[in-house]
């Protein structure tokens, strides 16, 4: 066996996909609307390798003869998240969505979470930004102890302390009696949102945030996988995604650029197995923000990296970069966008081919399973006509 590496660029869509007015997201198109947004973005390696060939980008343009295969992969699921994305990828699809609280969270559960949970109260219990409900409440917090809770357009319990006034170990207790009161109504993921900073206007997220999800349903790729012996290495909020079934290895990132570095070191000393990763910054930092410009840098980070990434594959090995949502930093709003994601497979030595429109995110995780020798739920593996 070799190496199957995926690089999951959240949040980097390609394009609104036909169902986009029905959650509010026509026109969207993350990676083209912030091309244009920014005056062009130069993207030299993903543009040899056919991200141009994906979406009309401003400075990007199609390649003659591209270095990798490159297409579009529509996202069947409903829904628009982080955990529907890439359980999809992994040959899992909900027929129904996951509940959104856009009033905030029911009296009800909320109650069960104090009594689970143990936390002395809470603040705030809303759809907010997570940035703005620090300035807010960040210093009432800092007098009560009582934990921010706060949600947004997704199905997600988000819980924010300051590092220096709850404990971490303490932040991710509450946040574990969040998932366990929460599963019946529906929930599909609750998130640490620690924090440091001495005030409003100063307060900083930190990257001791920890992600809660439900566990997915038995018989993922990843599950099969495991079955056979393959080993999976998750790298940054991975493994929390798939609440680490699945998962033989967890390497924790702080950004993109500690992402990419360690990476490229797995795969210096990773002799066989899959590599499965996540850059959250592109969505956390600059898509939720609306910030065209520092998305653009994001992904022009990435671009710079991947030749180092690229020169530690070995013949037999495959390198694939997609997305699991959109979240169009040039939209109204600051919630995930409905888009197909894009997708570039490089393969050392082969040309490149025009993998087109796939159906669905499984078919990411039919290529992997047919790769290792395995058996997908679900999906049309493009392992074939990458050669």
């Amino acid at each position: 066996m070799g190496r199957f590496v995926v690089v999951v660029i959240d949040s980097c869509g390609a394009g609104e996909l036909p169902d986009a007015a029905a959650y509010g997201d026509a026109g969207a198109n993350t990676l083209a609307n912030c091309a244009r947004k920014v005056g062009g973005l130069e993207l030299p390696v993903l543009q040899s390798w056919g991200l141009g060939n994906v979406t009309a980008i401003d400075g990007c343009p199609p390649a003659a003869s591209p270095k990798a295969a490159f297409g579009r992969m529509a996202e069947q699921s409903q829904g628009k998240d982080t955990t529907t994305g890439h359980w999809e990828m992994m040959g899992v699809l909900l027929e129904k969505g996951f509940t959104t609280f856009p009033q905030g969270f029911p009296p009800q559960l909320l109650d069960e979470w104090l009594r689970l949970s143990g936390a002395p109260g809470y603040l705030g219990n809303k759809t907010a930004s997570g940035t703005v409900i620090l300035d807010e409440l960040g210093e009432e917090h800092l007098k009560t102890g009582h934990p921010i809770v706060y949600t947004s357009a997704d199905s997600v319990f988000q819980i924010a302390a300051h590092e220096e006034k709850v404990p971490l170990k303490t932040l991710y207790a509450w946040c574990e009696a969040a998932r366990a009161v929460g599963k019946p109504y529906g929930l599909a993921r609750v998130i640490a949102r620690p924090f440091v900073g001495p005030g409003a206007g100063q307060f900083k997220r930190t990257y001791n945030r920890h992600d809660f999800s439900q566990p997915p349903p038995r018989g993922t790729v990843l599950d099969l996988l495991a079955d056979k012996g393959v080993r999976t290495v998750g790298v940054g909020k991975i493994p929390d995604i798939y609440d680490n079934h699945g998962i033989a290895e967890s390497v924790h990132t702080e950004g993109n650029a500690d992402g990419l570095r360690k990476t490229a070191d797995i795969l210096g000393t990773l002799d066989s197995g899959f590599l499965f990763v996540n850059l959250v910054d592109t969505d956390m930092l600059y898509g939720h923000r609306r910030d065209p410009g520092g998305y653009a840098g994001a992904l022009r980070e990435i671009d710079a990296a991947l030749p180092g990434i690229a020169a530690r594959l070995r013949k037999e090995d495959l390198l694939v970069l997609t997305a699991d949502h959109g979240n169009d930093p040039t939209f109204p709003g600051t919630d995930h966008t409905r888009e197909y994601v894009p997708l570039i497979a490089h393969a050392p030595g082969r040309s490149g081919a025009d993998l087109g429109v796939r159906e669905s995110f499984c078919d990411l995780g039919a290529t992997v399973a047919e790769y290792f020798g395995v058996r997908a739920p679900r999906g049309r593996s493009f392992l074939g006509a990458i050669g």
